[in-house]
């Protein structure tokens, strides 16, 4: 299954381009425009959404919720998982779509206890689902810096509450991509007081390739 933005029936190609998520001739051998909007969107959903998490009430709380956040920025977390990804520029888009309407029948809010793992669990899927070919759960995981376990889990938690709705329709697609068009092209970018993500097993964020030993996957 080829990218939304390379559909034919699209409009309005330029937007796409400006992203970066059409791609011409070989891999991009830098991260694409849209990894820099996404973080400033989800940046500035973190910073508006500051006051209310300090009174949020338990019922808000989800699995996506560690003890403490990741000492990985979301800029350099997107850019990690698009690196070792290999998944297509697009898959970014329909990430920030699938939060978006995680947290809305949640209704929980964004906060740095949950964003990461809602953007690694959101872009694996994305992949299995747009992308012709994709990497194993454990390799998403070794990428995200969560175990195998964890991640399983989260995968199931995220398409029980999108009652596995995961197909985006392509006027959602533009609609999305129209705003995150929007977002400052520097970033919005906040220092949290971020910690280590993976209390279980103790896994650090690490900056080398992952082992190969996780093999990709051929959609069928």
């Amino acid at each position: 299954m080829g990218s939304l933005a390379t559909d034919p029936g699209f409009i309005d190609s330029d937007v796409y381009l400006r992203l970066g998520l059409i791609i011409e001739g070989k891999r991009l051998k830098k991260p694409p425009t849209v990894l820099s909007r996404l973080s400033s969107s989800l940046e500035r959903s973190l910073f508006l959404n500051h006051d209310n998490i300090l009174t949020e009430s338990p019922d808000s709380v989800t699995v996506f919720d560690g003890r403490s956040p990741p000492e990985i920025s979301i800029s350099h977390y997107l850019d990690r998982i698009f690196k070792y990804s290999c998944c297509s520029p697009s898959c970014f888009v329909i990430a920030h779509i699938y939060i978006d309407h995680f947290l809305q029948k949640t209704r929980a809010p964004l906060k740095p206890l949950n964003v990461h793992r809602l953007i690694i669990t959101s872009v694996m899927l994305a992949a299995k689902v747009f992308d012709d070919r994709y990497f194993n759960n454990a390799y998403y995981a070794r990428v995200g810096g969560v175990s195998t376990r964890e991640l399983n889990r989260l995968e199931m938690e995220l398409l029980f509450t999108l009652d596995f709705k995961l197909q985006v329709d392509p006027q959602t697609f533009h609609t999305h991509c129209c705003q995150l068009e929007k977002q400052n092209s520097d970033g919005f970018q906040i220092e949290w007081p971020i910690k280590e993500a993976c209390r279980a097993n103790k896994e650090t964020w690490q900056k080398r390739t992952p082992d190969s030993v996780c093999s990709q996957t051929t959609a069928r």
